[in-house]
């Protein structure tokens, strides 16, 4: 099975860093859910699935905040987001689909250069993943970085909230290329503006400049056509 913990822990730059570069999930995990946070059954998932609950929890969490302001919306439903873990399958391709997202994140500030990816490809090495894992690795961080990839993972708009909730952890989105990154993610997955502060409320992040075109809630488009 895919092993998004061990990955998002060998892809941190700094393990002594609260929030930098792939560290975010999981003091996520760690903090908001683990610890509670009003989040409910999903802090026990948490103990389990770690990174893949973090950023699901948050994406969550989010929605149903972003829900209650919308009048005659649905209410969320907690496993759109984090998958049973019975469901090794769909567990697997979100956990791929995070990590893309995280990676993807990361080089947009240009952060994963030759010698970081030397750093991560050596802690991979000395980790139990599979041969095949550890190549998927190698290749998402050796390609160029392509928006439209990670985009088109997002198979429902639930997991277009986590994609983006999982590459805003994955950064600090404090320079001018990482927010111009987010902005361009949040448009192309058709998030309503709403919904991305509350993602980066949820986060504990300073919520983005508005959009001078408003996207329509969930304008969605389905995997594959958001390019």
């Amino acid at each position: 099975m895919f092993n998004i913990d061990q990955i998002v822990k060998a892809l941190q730059t700094d393990p002594n860093a609260q929030k930098n570069a792939m560290s975010g999930a999981a003091g996520l995990a760690a903090g908001m859910l683990l610890g509670g946070g009003g989040l409910g059954k999903i802090g026990k998932d948490a103990v389990k699935l770690g990174a893949l609950a973090a950023v699901g929890g948050l994406a969550y969490q989010a929605w149903q905040k972003y829900q209650a302001g919308q009048p005659g919306a649905s209410s969320a439903r907690e496993d759109a987001f984090i998958p049973s873990t019975s469901d090794q399958h769909a567990q697997e391709e979100l956990g791929k689909t995070l990590v893309r997202a995280m990676i993807a994140a990361a080089k947009a500030d240009g952060r994963i250069d030759a010698d970081e990816k030397e750093k991560i490809f050596s802690r991979l090495e000395g980790m139990s993943l599979s041969a095949e894992e550890k190549a998927w690795v190698f290749d998402e961080l050796s390609s160029p970085l392509d928006i439209n990839a990670v985009v088109a993972r997002a198979d429902t708009p639930e997991h277009a909230a986590e994609i983006y909730a999982a590459s805003l952890v994955a950064i600090t989105a404090d320079t001018a290329s990482e927010r111009a990154y987010l902005d361009a993610l949040a448009s192309k997955l058709r998030l309503d503006p709403a919904l991305v502060s509350e993602i980066h409320a949820a986060a504990g992040e300073k919520a983005p400049e508005p959009s001078p075109t408003p996207v329509s809630p969930f304008a969605y488009t389905p995997s594959g056509s958001n390019v």
